[in-house]
């Protein structure tokens, strides 16, 4: 009995072994077909995508897409829409641009004429009464100056996409910065009966470029200047906000249209339709301003309501 209940159990053993040899077997074989019909389905699947997105990049149109790839047709509906919309923005820019430089060289043959002409005069006149040398030279100084801030325009057009804006960061005088600036405005504003305030704290300091800066606020005030109404007031403040500082520029002028206040940060774009031979710039001021004020880390808007048009740059502390 022993014998036979040792064989007995030698070949339950065996035959145990062999089922589980065939059941690992089967199970990586089922593993394996279901694996390469897996990747089969995979590859499937990417070459439909592949296909579908060859055919988008061909011809910039979304292809119909079975419904269970109805997200990614979604997100390519979106992506043209981008794309569409980033186009329309650039041929318009593309556009505006143009259209500024032929303004721009057509508004510099006014200024030289008259430099021209006005010199012409003083040089054949050489016994012209002093008083109406004086005039003369006066009307060819100005014109001279208007000349060259359109040349100036000229340059900042062809090196606005062109420039980075590398910043020199110090700690410097904020308060001291907007006084000097409203002082060195005070000739253009008084042509029109306009005066600056500068309500800002005492030694109210930041940490920036103050060159860059600077050019921020001078774009922002000669903006203001050019739509304030006569006889009315700028008032520029600034205060500590939780970590910031924020600047306003207030102006009294017409208001400007809601829709157009986010475009007037947009490079090349003019509020002011109309060609102003002396008011009219590049609109490039406002678009300068918001690059150097977001190379800082800060933002700048506009709001405009009963009259009055506020700047609010947000800088960090």
């Amino acid at each position: 009995m022993n014998s036979v209940s040792a064989m007995w159990w030698s070949f339950r053993s065996a035959v145990g072994t062999i089922l589980i040899l065939l059941a690992t077997a089967a199970a990586l074989i089922i593993s394996a077909v279901a694996y390469g019909a897996a990747r089969w389905k995979s590859r499937k699947i990417i070459c439909e995508l592949a296909d579908a997105m060859q055919e988008f990049v061909r011809t910039q149109k979304v292809p119909e897409l079975p419904e269970k790839y109805a997200k990614i047709q979604k997100q390519m509906e979106q992506i043209q829409q981008m794309e569409r919309h980033s186009r329309e923005l650039a041929q318009t820019e593309a556009q505006r641009k143009n259209d500024l430089v032929t303004y721009l060289a057509h508004d510099l043959k006014t200024p030289l004429a008259s430099v021209v002409g006005y010199l012409c005069l003083l040089d054949e006149a050489p016994d012209m009464p002093e008083a109406q040398k004086e005039k003369y030279t006066g009307i060819a100084l100005q014109k001279a100056y208007r000349l060259d801030d359109l040349i100036n325009e000229f340059f900042d057009i062809t090196r606005f996409n062109l420039q980075t804006i590398e910043l020199q960061k110090v700690r410097f005088d904020l308060a001291m910065l907007l006084r000097q600036l409203a002082d060195e405005f005070y000739p253009m504003l008084a042509q029109k009966g306009i005066t600056a305030a500068v309500q800002v704290p005492e030694t109210l300091t930041l940490t920036g470029d103050p060159d860059k800066l600077a050019r921020v606020f001078n774009n922002i005030l000669k903006n203001a200047a050019a739509y304030s109404y006569e006889n009315s007031e700028i008032c520029m403040t600034a205060e500590k906000e939780d970590n910031h500082i924020v600047v306003s520029v207030i102006s009294h002028g017409e208001v400007i249209p809601l829709q157009k206040l986010d475009m007037i940060f947009e490079k090349f774009y003019r509020l002011d339709s109309s060609r102003s031979t002396h008011t009219g710039g590049a609109g490039l001021g406002l678009a300068i301003a918001k690059k150097i004020v977001t190379a800082h880390g800060g933002k700048i808007h506009a709001e405009s309501s009963e009259e009055q048009t506020a700047f609010i740059v947000e800088l960090p502390r």
